[in-house]
């Protein structure tokens, strides 16, 4: 199992369609996993949900996250990132352009708008996760030389 590096796990989590697996924590303590759609902008991992989605009530009354992307073919690989979430509370315009990109990477270029334009309704948010912890192995599978 290697490592990667920040440029390695950069590329991982923008590669194909890879789903992130969001961890948030209930009000009365309960873990939540949900699948989410995701980009990074900068040094953030930006996705949205709808405020008063479980996720959405979470994060108002604890931002603290993990997030977990893995490839599930052989010989695997994943990065998880810890962090607080900065949620906010944009308009419908403000959010397309974000839904549009988020959509693009998961539906096509050629239904992308659609998809940005169902997703950028009021209600909606848009959250920031800080690249700030980042954990990011490949090769977890892989043969480890033999020790003498």
């Amino acid at each position: 199992m290697n490592t990667m590096t920040p440029a390695e796990w950069r590329a991982f989590l923008l590669a194909d369609a890879r789903t992130a697996k969001l961890a948030t924590v209930r009000a009365d303590g309960r873990p939540h996993v949900a699948p989410v759609w995701f980009t990074l902008e900068g040094d953030d991992l930006v996705f949205m949900t709808m405020a008063d989605s479980v996720k959405g009530r979470n994060l108002r009354s604890n931002p603290r996250v993990a997030v977990s992307v893995d490839e599930e073919r052989f010989p695997f690989a994943f990065v998880l990132v810890e962090g607080v979430a900065e949620i906010l509370a944009l308009s419908p315009s403000e959010l397309l352009p974000y839904a549009t990109r988020i959509a693009e990477r998961y539906v096509g270029a050629e239904r992308a708008e659609s998809y940005g334009e169902r997703n950028a309704v009021e209600g909606e948010v848009l959250v920031r996760v800080p690249l700030t912890k980042v954990i990011a192995r490949m090769g977890v599978a892989s043969v480890r030389p033999a020790r003498h």
